[in-house]
């Protein structure tokens, strides 16, 4: 087995035709159903992987200094998607120990980030609305998006054991996300629009 941290991958081949039947193969060979929770609960990090490097790519096209960091952190974090994904596709006990896993500190470098974007946002009196720029409304399609890849691995947790730190950091990713949506309006100058249950 190569070392965890640099995976030995290969792809030369886009199609195989293996899949054709409504089958795909986890890490390790066992073949599911392609809406099995364990592929579910993958496939939605994978989603929300995509999601998040469109997020990436939106606030580099800025051109603004002040997300610089933002945009290193977002890098980071497709990593660990990626890491994080890699261990919800094997099954417990089929060498999910030798490879690519999330970082014992993961979830609390999350969260120094969001206290960090925390400490320039006012309190919330309402519901925030995504909108005010598209930046802003992907930002929130992220943050639903990850919400959703949390409930399909609590959905996968019922049913077969997973190491908690996954969901621990989806959880706080989703968190993040919220933040990063407030702060980047505030970079930007533009309006936060909140709920108005009355209007």
């Amino acid at each position: 087995m190569s070392d965890k941290n640099s995976p030995n991958i290969r792809i030369n081949k886009v199609y195989t035709r293996s899949g054709d039947a409504g089958k795909t193969r986890l890490v390790g060979g066992k073949e599911r159903f392609k809406d099995d929770a364990r592929v579910e609960a993958y496939g939605s990090v994978d989603e929300l992987n995509a999601q998040i490097g469109l997020c990436r790519e939106l606030i580099k096209e800025t051109g603004d200094e002040k997300f610089h960091s933002l945009i290193k952190v977002l890098k980071i974090v497709q990593n660990e998607l990626f890491n994080l994904g890699t261990q919800l596709a094997v099954v417990a006990g089929d060498d999910a120990n030798n490879l690519p896993q999330l970082s014992s500190d993961a979830t609390s470098k999350l969260e120094t980030e969001i206290d960090n974007a925390n400490e320039f946002l006012s309190e919330l009196t309402s519901f925030v609305l995504p909108g005010g720029s598209a930046i802003n409304a992907q930002f929130h399609i992220a943050r639903n998006v990850c919400r959703r890849a949390e409930r399909r691995t609590v959905t996968l947790s019922k049913i077969e054991k997973l190491d908690p730190v996954n969901l621990k950091y989806l959880n706080r990713l989703s968190d993040a996300l919220f933040v990063w949506s407030r702060w980047i309006t505030i970079v930007l100058h533009h309006e936060e629009h909140l709920w108005s249950p009355n209007r």
